[in-house]
């Protein structure tokens, strides 16, 4: 028994440092499982919603519900029939304009080359302006040189002695104009008898009258001829030459005989003292005339000589040739600026058309809707035939580069969770693998919070939204994945 009692007491010992190892396992567990904290949720990602930004009939959906689609994919289309038609339209007025353009380019190129004319023609006629003012200059110069000794013996000139004034009394230009008037005068008068004659060659018994003048005429002037000749002739000593000429002068002489004798019997004394009287008078009417003529002319010296005159005429000429073309090339530059006006002009025209075909084109390609991320979708709530409006949820797209986990905590431990704590993740479909998570929200308003919360286990009721952010760089994890998220210690 003593033996037995002395194994007792080492065995009891054992047994209860066993109990005690036990316990203390076990509560070491326990005290572990509730310092770690674990919750669980599902994947989730961020959701675009996918609308069309103008109104339109669908005419093709390229993805399914579902469906992984990249960025700049493609999902549908919408009927763009009217806008193409716009956009030929605007085409057209596009092509216009640029007609437009070309066209007032080459006018303004057009109206450039006339300036440019017009002013190598005023430079033209502005030297040849000057070259008459030199003419001019040097027309006077000669003839006052000219009319020098003219006027030093003007001062020895005898006047009638009709003249009771000195014959300096009157000036140049005075004497000019009463030559010009006395030749304006007799012009006058001759023209008065050249029509007396004519009235009193056309009487009735008259009527051959002209016919015989002018045979007489030519048989005085043969005649004239013909008494040079014989002069001549004889002048040569050759008896043969004479007397040819003799024959000549003869026949000259019998026919002026003739036209004599037809003229004295054709008039009367009395008619033929008529014409007489009227030759007589026409003969001194031109005699005076020229007479008149030939003394203007006499006083058309120095600075009044014709050729200063020409030159005069020539400098007015060459001046009114410079004012038009000044007025030519102010013309052209008139033109110039209105060329560019319309240059201007078509080059809005054809800067708002090509905005007009910019925007049709825009319109054009916001009939494609191609998706704005990577993701899957999620929902399409379109079909073909359909109209969509602006804004309308067409499609919905979870966004895989941002996935997130939403789990609740009770309000006694949700508090040991701060912004920024990292997270493990594991799911079903990766057995043994997990995933690391950042906690990016914390809920600051509980959720399923019963009315009174007055004890201890009802406080442990009010639950609290964690959110998390879920690193796959591989891609494994889908939206509505199970999940469990075990938070560090």
């Amino acid at each position: 028994m003593r033996k037995f009692g002395r194994l007792l007491i080492p065995l009891l010992v054992i047994l209860i440092a066993t109990i005690v190892g036990v316990w203390y396992f076990i509560q070491s567990r326990n005290t572990a499982a509730e310092t770690q904290l674990q919750a669980s949720g599902t994947v989730e990602a961020v959701e675009v919603v996918v609308s069309p930004e103008l109104a339109g009939r669908v005419i093709e959906v390229l993805v399914e519900k579902g469906d992984e689609v990249a960025s700049g994919d493609l999902l549908f289309r919408l009927d763009d029939a009217l806008l193409q038609a716009q956009r030929k339209r605007a085409e057209a007025a596009l092509q216009a304009s640029r007609d437009g353009l070309d066209s007032a380019q080459a006018n303004l190129e057009i109206v450039r080359a006339g300036l440019s004319a017009s002013q190598a023609t005023l430079q033209t006629v502005q030297i040849a302006a000057e070259s008459a003012r030199l003419q001019h200059q040097m027309a006077i110069d000669a003839a006052r040189r000219a009319e020098q000794p003219t006027r030093e013996a003007a001062w020895d000139q005898q006047v009638p002695e009709e003249f009771k004034l000195p014959e300096w009394y009157f000036d140049k230009s005075e004497e000019i104009n009463a030559a010009k008037s006395e030749v304006e005068i007799t012009k006058q008068a001759l023209e008065a008898e050249e029509a007396n004659l004519d009235a009193t060659l056309q009487k009735a018994s008259y009527s051959d009258l002209q016919a015989t003048e002018k045979r007489l005429a030519e048989a005085q002037t043969a005649f004239q001829v013909a008494q040079d000749v014989l002069d001549r002739a004889k002048n040569q000593k050759d008896k043969a030459l004479e007397d040819f000429a003799q024959s000549v002068y003869e026949s000259a002489r019998s026919e002026l005989d003739a036209a004599q004798s037809a003229y004295d019997n054709l008039l009367s004394e009395t008619a033929a003292n008529d014409v007489l009287e009227a030759r007589a008078r026409l003969s001194i009417a031109q005699e005076r005339y020229d007479t008149a003529r030939d003394h203007l002319n006499a006083l058309l010296t120095g600075e009044d000589s014709l050729q200063v005159q020409a030159a005069e005429i020539a400098v007015r000429q060459a001046e009114a040739s410079v004012s038009q073309a000044q007025a030519a090339v102010t013309q052209a530059e008139a033109g110039i600026k209105g060329a560019q006006s319309k240059l201007a002009q078509a080059n809005s025209a054809l800067a708002q058309a090509q905005a007009e075909l910019d925007l049709i084109d825009v319109q054009l390609a916001k009939l494609l809707v191609h998706s704005a991320v990577s993701g899957i979708v999620i929902t399409r709530n379109i079909e073909p035939g359909e109209v969509v409006q602006p804004g309308a949820t067409a499609l919905t797209i979870g966004e895989l580069a941002q996935l997130t986990i939403t789990v609740y905590l009770p309000e006694d431990r949700y508090g040991k969770i701060s912004l920024g704590d990292e997270a493990d993740v594991m799911v079903d479909s990766f057995p043994g693998e997990s995933f690391k998570a950042l906690v990016t929200g914390i809920a600051d308003k509980a959720e399923f919070t019963p009315r009174n919360v007055q004890t201890e286990e009802g406080r442990k009721t009010t639950v609290f939204a964690i959110e998390l952010t879920v690193s796959d760089p591989q891609g494994k994890l889908k939206p509505g994945m199970p999940s469990d998220v075990k938070f560090g210690n």
